[in-house]
């Protein structure tokens, strides 16, 4: 393994471990309601996004972006998405539903695959087809058995995958696309902000000194991942980063059983392991594809 690789690897998997490890920051804001938690974290994330490009003195795109209407409303959508992902997620772990958070996760890739059959006329394997059909699978059985969707983790999936898509034709590196997302969200998230803590009932009202610091915190505990998943993706094949993305709802389905004595066995076994299934059958298919001598 070279060196540009083992430094690849090692970047993803530490910003899959951070994600995955997500639930242990948000049940500390568990006190302060999802769509504030949400707020302070667009808030912080800009102060801490626009100091890493006033160091890196990184400001030539920001003038070309502000001419181009389309770039401006393309992002504003996926700000939008990315808003919902964070709140929907917020939301779960601080109500006792990171299992389905991680669930969202576990589905994801087999939501982009759909994606790209819909959006990018990209052809999925048989292998693939079959990863995404034992998955559904798992979905329907888990709404058969609850007698709803699984709609935390279906949100999840999707928002992420459709936000994925988003950025994967968009032109701005992950640095200046989190800053102009940010930049679009934050005006909103400081007035609802203002208009609580003029009603007396944000953090910056009620809240101690501990507990703002662990709000601001949210900035950089937001950037850093997305900056080392970058920093990874550009130097590992997509096979192995797509092994890699496991981490993060595998330690958030640990997290969920072990520590936080989350409900799980019975029928619902049977869903994760359809999915489980799933993901098996579509790693094992893109590794071995990786691995084929180029004809």
């Amino acid at each position: 393994m070279t060196s540009e690789v083992s430094k690849g690897v090692l970047s993803a998997a530490l910003a899959y471990a951070a994600w995955g490890l997500f639930p242990l920051y948000f049940k500390q804001v568990a006190d302060v309601p999802a769509l504030e938690v949400v707020a302070h974290r667009t808030l912080w994330c800009m102060v801490f996004v626009l100091g890493l490009l006033a160091l890196l003195r990184r400001w030539a795109w920001l003038g070309e972006v502000l001419k181009q209407p389309r770039v401006l409303a393309a992002f504003a959508v996926s700000a939008l998405l990315l808003s919902l992902n964070w709140l929907v997620y917020v939301w779960a772990v601080q109500n006792d539903h990171v299992l389905d958070a991680s669930l969202g996760y576990f589905i994801n890739p087999l939501v982009n695959v759909a994606l790209g059959f819909v959006f990018l006329r990209e052809r999925p394997r048989p292998m693939q087809w079959l990863a995404v059909g034992l998955a559904a699978a798992g979905v329907l059985w888990l709404t058969v058995l609850t007698g709803h969707l699984p709609w935390v983790a279906l949100v999840l999936a999707v928002s992420f995958g459709v936000y994925g898509l988003l950025r994967k034709i968009a032109k701005l590196g992950a640095l200046e696309g989190l800053a102009l997302e940010t930049m679009l969200l934050t005006p909103v998230a400081a007035a609802a902000l203002a208009w609580w803590t003029h009603q007396g009932s944000s953090a910056f009202a009620q809240a101690d000194m501990a507990d703002l610091g662990l709000l601001m915190f949210a900035g950089p505990l937001t950037a850093l991942p997305l900056l080392l998943f970058a920093a990874g993706a550009r130097r590992i094949p997509l096979a192995t980063l797509g092994l890699l993305q496991y981490i993060s709802p595998s330690l958030q389905f640990g997290l969920g059983v072990w520590l936080y004595q989350e409900p799980f066995g019975g029928a619902r076994v049977l869903g994760f392991v359809l999915i489980w299934t799933a993901l098996v059958v579509y790693s094992a298919e893109g590794l071995w594809r990786s691995r084929r001598p180029s004809a």
